[in-house]
């Protein structure tokens, strides 16, 4: 900061000796060409090199586990060569209904709310079963709608077939 003069590290820095998680990666602010270009030496040599003002260059290790995670197809967002740098790649696939309704407890149970069968047959029903992606970060927005929905009308939070439908509507829209 030239006004307060001192530096701050960069995030990658700051990440040193932990991890370093990019999320929805293709999405931030420069193109992923660009982030990738300038890391792609990093990360293969595990050293970094940083300019001061001064014209000052000095070499910082870059020691951390680099995530990329993404909901975009990495071959429309990286070249090979990048992929290939990329030793480990995982897959995480939609939940499967039996994996849902577990997701769908838990967040039930996190937010003192009964489980509602009806409700995630209601979801299956009406969005999945047609099309929409079945996703396990639905669980929590739904019922964190549902919930929302009960304090603004100042009533119990309970979960209903009527509420998730309703959260549902507004939160996803006119699906089908």
């Amino acid at each position: 900061s030239p006004e307060s003069n001192y530096y701050q590290g960069p995030l990658h820095v700051k990440a040193n000796g932990g991890i370093f998680l990019i999320d929805d990666f293709g999405r931030q602010l420069c193109s992923p060409k660009e982030l990738l270009n300038r890391w792609i030496v990093p990360l293969e040599s595990r050293v970094d090199y940083l300019n001061l003002v001064s014209g000052q260059k000095f070499k910082v290790p870059f020691e951390q586990l680099t995530i990329f995670s993404t909901n975009l197809d990495p071959k429309d967002i990286v070249d090979e060569a990048f992929l290939r740098r990329m030793r480990h790649k995982v897959e995480i696939n939609a939940p499967k209904r039996d994996i849902y309704e577990k997701i769908f407890e838990m967040y039930c149970k996190k937010l003192s709310m009964k489980p509602c069968p009806e409700a995630v047959d209601y979801l299956f029903d009406r969005y999945y079963s047609k099309g929409r992606s079945v996703r396990a970060s639905d669980c929590r927005d739904l019922l964190e709608t549902v919930a929302s929905i009960c304090r603004f009308r100042g009533s119990p939070v309970v979960l209903s077939r009527e509420l998730i439908a309703e959260a549902a509507e507004s939160f996803i829209g006119d699906f089908a």
